[in-house]
């Protein structure tokens, strides 16, 4: 592996406490908790281009644990898909490990814990899934680096048993960095066998090219340990095995923005605008065998199309749709609806992706229309910082806070 991929940033970041390391400094988790590159620096050398290896980049255990694993799986009543299990390179059935809740829930798909027991004291990998929707510290992690790198972050954890494998070789569709958190895990890497694939292209399309290349010298290999990451772009082949012990990596997919998915954004915008041509909703002459004839109006009206349209309202809408916001809590909101005042502090939601168009604004919970009067105090709210009901006007600051677009200061 040549030796400019490979980081050590442990010595100069020092040893981190396990608390409030992820705000120690203003350069963000990219740099302070991943690979001790600036974002700048990030950019340039590595995203989308080339696998980093970063030693000792963090104590990771603010982020997760093994208590955590038990908690979710033992007491959470956590319901698929947040967890699949697999082992011999297969994902087993949810039947496998599911069984209803018991007394006062009609839910047939609970976690059972004796099951994943079995199955896990046998070799099998646990994945639970989506972790920036159910648990805590993970939430907060991946929503402040989907803002960071501005793509949508999902969080996953794997739990694998000593000297256990949970997957073949395999490419996902997304980035990803590994954070190793306990145990240590054998990681193979590959160069792509296909470059940058869609997310409709997944490698078990090319199964037979991946199994071929994961023959060949690797550019990783490599023993991840606690406080390790690895990222790689998509496309990347991977194979991991558990070591010695008990391995457990998170793993943080960045669905990464592509050209391929603006181009279809603006495809979908200019046939909005052919919908209102009456010369392209016309009907074909008969005794058209094909298009010949036809293509070269249409294509001239295409790409005039394609130069009128704004294809920026469907990508703002689908980034919308990428990720929710963050929590809210209904109690809490309630008692500050009721006791609000004009000293009353409040602030934006947060990960709402809010956007003034116009006299509309438009956010992950919906979308409001505003005289212009409250324009500027609803424009003032959109930096985040904490205001008080008085500066807003109470009755706007009401109708943002009933509409879960302003929460109070404190939460």
């Amino acid at each position: 592996m040549p030796a400019t991929e490979l980081q050590d940033v442990g010595a100069a970041q020092g040893t981190r406490g396990a608390k409030g390391t992820a705000g120690a400094t203003d350069a963000g988790v990219l740099e302070t908790r991943l690979t001790g590159l600036s974002r700048d620096e990030f950019a340039r050398d590595i995203w989308a281009r080339t696998a980093l290896l970063t030693r000792r980049a963090s104590d990771f255990s603010d982020l997760f644990s093994a208590d955590a694993v038990d908690e979710l799986i033992s007491r959470r009543g956590l319901r698929t898909p947040f967890l699949r299990v697999a082992k011999d390179g297969s994902t087993l059935p949810e039947s496998s490990f599911t069984s209803p809740a018991g007394v006062g829930a009609t839910i047939g798909d609970q976690l059972d814990d004796t099951a994943l027991w079995r199955a896990f004291a046998d070799g099998a990998t646990l994945v639970l899934q989506a972790l920036q929707r159910t648990w805590g510290p993970v939430a907060d992690f991946t929503a402040g680096l989907s803002t960071e790198l501005g793509h949508p972050v999902q969080a996953n954890a794997y739990v694998t048993p000593p000297q256990n494998r949970g997957f073949d070789d395999h490419y996902d569709v997304h980035d990803v960095f590994v954070l190793q958190i306990d145990g240590a895990k054998r990681w193979l890497v590959h160069q792509p066998v296909h470059p940058d694939p869609l997310r409709d292209q997944p490698w078990t399309d090319r199964r037979g090219a991946v199994a071929e290349a994961a023959k060949g010298e690797a550019y990783i290999d490599t023993v991840l340990e606690p406080g390790d990451v690895l990222y790689l772009p998509r496309g990347w082949l991977h194979a991991a095995q558990a070591q010695g012990e008990v391995s457990i990596h998170l793993t943080l997919g960045i669905h990464t923005w592509t050209r391929y998915t603006l181009a279809e954004q603006l495809a979908q915008s200019a046939l909005a605008v052919l919908r209102d041509d009456p010369q392209m909703r016309g009907t074909l002459p008969l005794g058209v065998d094909g298009p010949d004839g036809e293509l070269d109006l249409v294509r001239e009206r295409l790409v005039a199309a394609l130069t009128q349209a704004d294809s920026a309202p469907l990508f703002h809408r689908a980034r919308r749709s990428q990720a929710r916001p963050a929590p809210l809590g209904p109690l809490a909101q309630l008692k500050t609806v009721d006791g609000l005042g004009p000293h009353s502090r409040v602030r934006l939601r947060g990960q709402l992706e809010a956007r003034l168009e116009g006299a509309r604004l438009s956010t992950r919970v919906g979308w409001l229309d505003f005289p212009e009067t409250e324009l500027p105090s609803v424009t003032s709210v959109l930096d985040g910082a904490v205001r008080t009901a008085g500066e807003l006007g109470v009755d706007l600051a009401a109708r943002l806070l009933r509409a879960g677009v302003l929460v109070p200061a404190e939460q």
